[in-house]
């Protein structure tokens, strides 16, 4: 069998079709998104009356004339990973005096774009025979869950363990370690390895296994970021790396040794690493650019066939 992996999308919409379309491309019969799926900030498109708009995208301010250029414009942000929201002055202040506001209106397009996705890869998917796993990655609400499985075509596992043929099990989790972020689903790496332990029990042969776990393990040379100053910016012009993965997860990947673990979260650690009887792979992530990260595997009999990490 042929998965296609990819992670960390963060709600970049080029990146969720390019995703879908992979199954195709690469000829894989199995698509898993490991987590991450939406984005992290609203874009404003404010009117400036007369028919013309303003909008501040990666710091780069734009004037706006006509519904042609705002409709472009909404497409370019969304393919970034952020949500577009057109608007006026007006209500631009009276949002950002009233915080729950801008976390209704936060809430809001998170579940408007997971419904469109969903409908998408429903339209996509239905009667090709294509399995889509998503699970839920540290990043994403709690909200989302419910969407995705309400979908026809796509599976959300978290906490699951998915039979993906006669001899190969997958066992899921998007939850993290903690960050400097406090995201939706992390905890510390005591109770994660609680959490990770109670899936892989579910699993019948942890060696023949694949292990879709969100955070990569504590210093796989998978999980190194920039270290960053007490304000959250990094040091050094970014130049110092540190790991930042997960201590619970090396501790299943050295227990179990599965075939195949299967990671992201940290988009700078793009790569394959062999840690004993187990290929760990991170396709890393370029969502900002639309810029889609993978890797195509083969699934063999007692082991892992050709992979390859793709850019596209």
């Amino acid at each position: 069998m042929k998965i296609f992996f990819a992670t960390d999308v963060h709600g970049s919409e080029i990146c969720w079709k390019k995703f879908l379309a992979a199954s195709k491309f690469y000829e894989a019969d199995t698509l898993v998104l490991g987590g991450d799926m939406t984005g992290k900030a609203i874009i404003p498109i404010i009117a400036q009356g007369s028919d013309n708009f303003k909008v501040t995208l990666l710091e780069q301010e734009s004037l706006l004339h006509g519904k042609q250029e705002v409709d472009k414009m909404v497409q370019t942000i969304q393919n970034r990973g952020y949500y577009p929201y057109v608007t006026d002055p007006d209500e631009v202040q009276a949002i950002a005096s009233t915080p729950k506001r801008m976390d209704d209106l936060f809430l809001e397009q998170v579940i408007k774009t997971m419904q469109r996705w969903m409908e998408y890869a429903d339209a996509k998917l239905s009667g090709t025979g294509v399995r889509c796993f998503v699970c839920p990655g540290n990043d994403d609400i709690f909200e989302v869950d419910a969407i995705i499985a309400a979908s026809k075509c796509v599976r959300s596992v978290e906490g699951q363990v998915v039979e993906l043929d006669e001899h190969h099990e997958m066992a899921n989790s998007g939850w993290s370690n903690p960050t400097p972020w406090n995201t939706h689903r992390e905890e510390p790496d005591e109770a994660l390895l609680a959490r990770l332990e109670a899936v892989i029990s579910k699993v019948k042969n942890p060696s023949q296994a694949v292990f879709a776990i969100h955070p990569p393990p504590f210093g796989s040379g998978l999980d190194e970021a920039p270290e960053l100053t007490k304000d959250l910016r990094p040091t050094y012009a970014g130049r110092s790396m540190i790991p930042v993965g997960s201590h619970a997860v090396m501790t299943v990947i050295d227990k179990y040794q599965p075939l195949l673990g299967l990671h992201g979260h940290i988009h700078e650690g793009k790569g394959t690493r062999k840690y004993k009887k187990t290929l760990c792979i991170n396709p890393g992530s370029m969502y900002e650019q639309g810029m889609l990260n993978g890797a195509i595997i083969e699934l063999k009999p007692q082991k892992v066939g050709n992979y390859l990490l793709t850019t596209g």
